[in-house]
């Protein structure tokens, strides 16, 4: 069990692996599969051709998003080929709860990607290796051969067993319950933001970043917290910036999307197409357009914004938030978020059908108290002491 050992002392920084709920794995294996996990994560020899891993689109260094700001989807491992949204951050969503319907509140929730087609962190890993605009693999049996051919292949068979290659169907299960464990460790839910080390006493926020906050809260102002939670919760800590469930925000067509400009091969409808978001899936009208909402923790890092890469800022987006039903509509159904800011008006939504119009808006915010929310958003990073120390 040597590998087992040297994986374990290897993995000083993720250290052992959190669940969702809080508590510390008790399988003495964690951290070798972890570590096995951020193998496979950064493995960029994983996709076909080789050049794309997980970390691509999930960089450290920018919030868990992608780290390439220049179009608003992810760029596929094939040249010319991009996804049809924007990455969402990995961090913080090992916390999402498993996709369904609450019958209490009649709404869905958890699940992962921005319409919860996957269920869980495991489902999620596994669907980026054979997306054609991602990281393009043919079938599942591709990728396992990939991983038994890699250095790491001896402690896949030590965590998961000698004969752990046999199945690839089993293989690839596998693949994804050690990314998942990976996902779920410190190092995607650090909780190391200025916000936090305020809430532990150890940082004061500016009187600016503190009207911010108060406004982020109000519900007869911001009322951000309606959907993007950060109180204090019953461990001390703050909260998630996200509840988990789904919005249509009434995010107009972004120009600028690549995606229109792919091949009928992968978008057939070019222009006219419409993402549908949640109700895509659920194959509800009543919830086309949805989509989860995304954490503000470290939010400052994972521009663009919003599930098509609309807003290239982050106080366009609360501009667009307050000002969306108080400006006019623009007349052209594509507006670039600069353009519609500087004519003074917002193109009209993706998806009409289904638009939140009872939190957000026309907040009549200032521009200063527009100022003040984003302030408070950018405490939201995490790394704020290790920057600090420096």
């Amino acid at each position: 069990m040597l590998g087992l050992a040297m994986a374990a002392a290897a993995t000083v920084v993720v250290g052992q692996a959190v669940l969702p709920a809080g508590g510390v794995q008790a399988d003495p294996r964690a951290a070798a599969k972890s570590r096995l996990g951020q193998l496979l994560f950064e493995d960029v020899n994983l996709s076909d051709p080789p050049g794309q891993a997980c970390a691509s689109c999930h960089a450290m260094g920018a919030g868990l998003a992608d780290p390439d700001r220049r179009t608003p989807t992810s760029k596929g491992v094939r040249t010319g080929l991009f996804g049809d949204r924007n990455t969402p951050s990995a961090a913080y969503m090992a916390f999402s709860p498993p996709f369904h319907f609450d019958k209490t509140e009649q709404h869905y929730v958890g699940g992962q990607f921005w319409d919860g087609r996957a269920a869980t962190l495991e489902e999620q890993a596994l669907q980026p290796f054979l997306n054609p605009v991602e990281m393009a693999n043919g079938n599942a049996a591709q990728v396992v051969a990939k991983v038994q051919a890699a250095p790491y292949a001896p402690l896949f068979k030590e965590i998961f067993g000698s004969d752990s290659f046999a199945d690839p169907d089993t293989a690839f299960k596998h693949i994804a319950e050690a990314i998942a464990a990976f996902e779920r460790t410190p190092a995607f839910q650090p909780f190391s933001s200025k916000y936090d080390a305020w809430l532990a006493g150890r940082a004061r926020l500016t009187l600016q970043e503190q009207r911010g906050l108060k406004l982020f809260e109000r519900e007869d102002k911001g009322n951000c917290a309606a959907c993007h939670p950060v109180a204090r919760d019953s461990r001390g800590r703050g909260g998630l910036g996200t509840d988990f469930t789904y919005d249509n925000l009434g995010v107009p067509k972004n120009p600028d999307h690549p995606f229109y400009r792919l091949p009928e091969a992968y978008n057939p409808v070019g222009r006219n197409f419409v993402d549908r978001g949640l109700g895509g899936v659920v194959g509800q009208a009543g919830e086309y357009g949805k989509f989860k909402v995304p954490t503000v923790r470290n939010v400052e890092l994972t521009a663009p914004y919003m599930h098509n890469g609309y807003f290239s800022s982050l106080r366009a987006v609360v501009d667009f938030y307050n000002t969306r039903d108080a400006k006019p509509r623009c007349e052209e159904e594509f507006v670039a978020e600069a353009e519609a800011v500087a004519r003074g008006c917002w193109p009209r939504p993706e998806m009409v059908a289904n638009v939140n119009s009872d939190e957000l808006g026309h907040l009549r915010l200032s521009a200063r108290e527009v100022d003040d929310i984003v302030a408070f958003m950018l405490t939201l990073t995490d790394g704020w002491e290790r920057r600090a120390a420096r």
